[in-house]
């Protein structure tokens, strides 16, 4: 029963993270993004800036997940891109393979030198005095 609630508020927390940051407001001139709306479940006021260039403190999925005390963030919300994950198994494993194959492949057909062109003035430039 626990965990049919706890997946109900885990959906209902990524619909409104995914609404907050579909629906922000743009700041070009501060560069910075506001929230729009109040986000009660997210912690989220009207007007809280939500992202921005410099001095801020970035909002984060998983201390939201952890402070409505759901139990297993990490299954929830996948590691960061540089730390783990599928993004850096590709990265690491599948396009280092890939390059190595293509480099063994090419080594087998060498090219055939091509025909070089003839010079243009009998190879004495452009410009001459004749």
């Amino acid at each position: 029963m626990e965990q049919i609630v706890n997946k109900e508020l885990v959906e209902e927390l990524k619909k409104q993270w995914k609404t907050l940051w579909r629906e922000r407001i743009d700041d070009k001139v501060k560069a910075e993004s506001i929230a729009e709306k109040d986000y009660g479940m997210l912690f989220v006021e009207r007007g809280t800036v939500i992202f921005a260039t410099r001095k801020f403190k970035m909002l984060s999925f998983r201390e939201i997940l952890q402070q409505h005390g759901v139990v297993d963030v990490d299954r929830v919300v996948g590691p960061h891109p540089s730390v783990g994950g599928w993004g850096k198994f590709i990265r690491t494993a599948i396009t280092n393979q890939q390059s190595s194959h293509r480099r063994r492949r090419a080594s087998h057909y060498p090219e055939a030198e091509k025909e070089k062109q003839q010079l243009k003035k009998g190879g004495r430039g452009w410009l001459h005095l004749e």
